[in-house]
């Protein structure tokens, strides 16, 4: 395991500053998940991190012991630095065989044989590719590529592996089959992870903190998935995760009002200022209710297996809602196209006007 720090790094592509003093910190053993645009920065703060990169500012330390740092001249290279990697095309060799796969990096770095071999099979148990130790990658699926890439990425580090968008290329019942194996892999060796992607149902899914970027290359929020999710930071972060509806208000004499082409009261408040605002509200927040004097009219709906989505006209804008699918059973009227359907709206969020520009 591996406690990292990232200090102050600032990297430039020639005119373009990619990050600007950029800070964080990693905890021992965690699965740390840092999720944004493209164009963000992550894949850079990767090559700073194994060594891919010299910053033009700060200092980048494992487990206290620094790896890089300007003002004191330290920049140890990649390959003594303890970081195992898998990238998202694999980069398995596709003339060697598993076993060889796996090996390379520990011949490399000179393992004795006898050790080498004991550390090649760990790693393939962990992943469950023992028994194809022969078969060479054009005889695996992909999702088996990927298995031979961490469980080269194991040997290489035991400590600290960086996976750079490791399911993109995974079909879905593969993708959660490998979410699966990760996080099997580090309960099990105790492994520090940074999962570098721009997938945020995975991230929420694996990570056990997560680090959400803005397009700048700051850190917009950084916090476990509850927090992100019941607490965003502001109105991007609340955005960027998940789907989201934003419903323009205004506030007047301490009253709130949906602005949708017609005012329609909603309720008296009084901590947010006078003046134009929006509501977010997540799809799944919004739950049909007839008693509710707050109309929308069905415009369709798509059926998803666990999941209903609707379209409502609401004044002149659309909202989305999400309902699951056992719900939908268990409610005694069924909704059709073009009915017209009571709203009430759960744990909404309140953002200036000026943030939606």
């Amino acid at each position: 395991m591996a406690n990292v720090k990232l200090e102050d790094i600032t990297v430039k592509y020639g005119d373009k500053t990619v990050l600007n003093r950029f800070s964080l910190d990693i905890k021992d053993g965690e699965i740390l998940g840092i999720v944004g645009p493209s164009g963000c920065g992550k894949t850079t703060i990767l090559r700073a991190l194994c060594g891919f990169v010299k910053p033009d500012e700060g200092e980048v330390y494992i487990n206290g012991e620094p790896m890089y740092s300007k003002k004191k001249r330290i920049n140890i290279a990649p390959e003594k630095r303890g970081i195992g990697v898998v990238f998202q095309d694999y980069a398995v060799w596709p003339h060697m065989s598993v076993w060889k796969n796996v090996m390379y990096p520990l011949k490399k770095h000179k393992i004795p044989k006898e050790e080498a071999e004991k550390r090649a099979k760990f790693a393939l148990e962990q992943v469950h590719l023992s028994g194809y130790e022969k078969h060479m990658p054009s005889q695996l699926s992909g999702g088996q590529q990927q298995r031979v890439a961490i469980a080269r990425a194991l040997v290489s580090s035991d400590t600290i592996i960086v996976l750079d968008e490791p399911i993109t290329n995974l079909d879905a019942k593969l993708r959660e089959e490998m979410i699966v194996e990760i996080r099997s892999i580090q309960r099990t060796i105790g492994t520090t992870i940074v999962y570098i992607t721009h997938d945020q149902e995975a991230v929420l899914e694996l990570c056990d903190r997560i680090c959400i970027m803005r397009p700048n290359g700051d850190i917009a929020q950084l916090g476990i998935d509850h927090e992100i999710i019941h607490s965003p930071a502001d109105r991007y972060v609340f955005s960027f995760i998940g789907v989201s509806n934003f419903i323009p208000m205004q506030k007047e004499d301490g009253a709130l009002y949906f602005d949708v082409g017609e005012k329609i009261k909603y309720a008296a408040e009084d901590t947010l200022p006078e003046g134009p605002l929006d509501m977010g509200v997540r799809p799944m927040n919004i739950v049909f209710d007839e008693a509710s004097p707050l109309r929308g009219v069905i415009k369709r709906f798509i059926f998803l297996g666990n999941q209903y989505n609707y379209f409502l006209q609401f004044g002149n804008m659309e909202l989305r809602v999400e309902r699951n699918a056992l719900d939908v059973l268990a409610d005694t009227r069924s909704y059709q196209e073009g009915d017209s359907v009571g709203l009430q709206f759960l744990d909404p969020k309140y953002y200036p006007k000026e943030a939606s520009k």
